[in-house]
């Protein structure tokens, strides 16, 4: 089987090096201003670069579609009429309603389509990591070929039944948990000091949440914001973490301790009740990858970000552990810290005292709080060029050297917690 992929970004070319490893025939094509870079850079290593998605769709028979997210209906628009009879479709998106809905408008009938999408980044090996496939339209022999291509390179294939099924787990264990963790980010740079000089994010899980927030701003802004707006389900749910955290918000600054308390034994009872806690995060891992100041420095912190994400998990009905089939690393560090936060006594104590007496971290709280209801509101209007300079913005505070860093220990830290 010959596998083709439009769209040479980071993705397209680890799939292009994976698949070429595991005895495929592989081709595939980029923007034209790259053509002649990405021949140069693939030579004689197996990798056929061609002209043009024209080229690919007519030689292939399983064809992956790896552009951004925004942009992937008019390439689809542009190649997808020539696709070789038969052949495949797999457009790998993190979204996949726009795809969905541009393949069933342009491609030719006898085309199978089945979406994926990798639960990981390209700087992450796909060996063990985890991939959904959706049999959106395709016979049961065609969906295995695209399985068993899948599995050849050593991921693990989550099936769901549909496309909105995907998007809206996507929503929780992406989007909403990447505005939490921009918003930290916005709220630091806000501030005017770097977290790790601050005592108190010092150790543990704080450990989890600067190196999880540099990761993602680390990353490439359109991947985040082509998730955000282009979810059908994202604003809904991004709307709601910030209703949750304005509320807690509130009983806080109002030092209404059993409204919180209350408010947090509800979201406790409906996320923990029944479960096992299968993440238990260790802390002698998450203690080793301090960035500045020693644990012992520690001094406490409200998690408010952590008790609005359980806030609203409880108000959209959203079991967390259940969305786990579809959880990427991030996901997984998210809900192990509030799981870490909610199943620690002392700790939560700690933290539900702070939260409400303890005035030192009462304007770390107060940014935090204006940077997600300053994400809510570019994600609500779907402002990409908003959502764009926010997180350049904040990215230039932490600077190349500093997100390099937290890349690389973050990438480690998810090895050992993982492992």
């Amino acid at each position: 089987m010959d596998i083709g992929i439009i769209g040479m970004g980071d993705m397209g070319q680890l799939y292009a090096k994976e698949f070429v490893d595991a005895g495929y025939n592989v081709c595939c094509c980029d923007v034209p201003k790259r053509e002649e870079q990405l021949r140069e850079q693939f030579k004689d290593s197996g990798i056929h670069v061609l002209h043009d998605g024209v080229a690919v769709s007519r030689k292939s028979d399983l064809i992956f579609y790896l552009v951004e997210t925004e942009n992937i209906a008019e390439v689809i628009k542009i190649y997808g009429p020539s696709t070789k009879e038969g052949a495949i479709i797999s457009p790998g998106t993190s979204v996949m309603t726009p795809a969905i809905e541009a393949c069933e408008r342009y491609l030719p009938d006898d085309v199978s389509i089945i979406p994926w999408h990798w639960l990981f980044g390209p700087s992450v090996e796909p060996k063990g990591q985890t991939t959904v496939l959706v049999n959106h339209r395709s016979p049961e022999e065609e969906y295995k070929k695209a399985r068993d291509a899948f599995e050849s390179i050593g991921t693990n294939i989550i099936d769901l039944p549909s496309y909105d099924e995907h998007d809206k787990i996507t929503a929780d264990t992406q989007v909403v948990t990447h505005v939490g963790f921009e918003s930290m980010g916005t709220a630091w740079k806000n501030a005017g000091f770097y977290p790790w000089e601050n005592s108190s994010y010092v150790g543990g899980i704080d450990n989890v949440k600067i190196l999880t927030c540099l990761r993602i701003y680390g990353g490439k802004d359109h991947v985040y914001s082509g998730l955000a707006m282009l979810n059908p389900s994202a604003k809904e749910q991004v709307k709601q973490y910030a209703k949750s955290e304005s509320e807690l918000f509130k009983l806080m600054i109002k030092e209404d301790e059993k409204g919180l308390r209350n408010r947090l034994q509800s979201a406790v009872d409906f996320i923990f009740e029944n479960e096992n806690s299968p993440i238990l995060l260790d802390d002698a891992v998450m203690g080793d990858f301090g960035l500045g100041l020693a644990s012992e420095e520690r001094t406490p912190n409200s998690h408010l970000s952590l008790f609005a994400m359980a806030d609203a998990w409880h108000q959209l009905g959203i079991n967390p552990y259940k969305n786990l089939i579809c959880q990427t690393p991030i996901f997984r560090l998210r809900l192990g810290i509030v799981e870490y936060l909610f199943k620690n006594p002392d700790l939560f104590e700690e933290s539900v005292n702070t939260a409400l007496y303890n005035k030192k971290i009462r304007g770390d709280d107060l940014e935090f709080h204006t940077a997600v209801n300053t994400w809510a509101s570019i994600i609500g209007n779907g402002d990409l060029a908003g959502y764009k300079n926010k997180f350049e913005e904040t990215k230039a505070f932490f600077g190349e050297e500093r997100l390099k860093e937290g890349m690389k220990d973050s990438t480690e830290l998810i090895k050992k917690l993982s492992g």
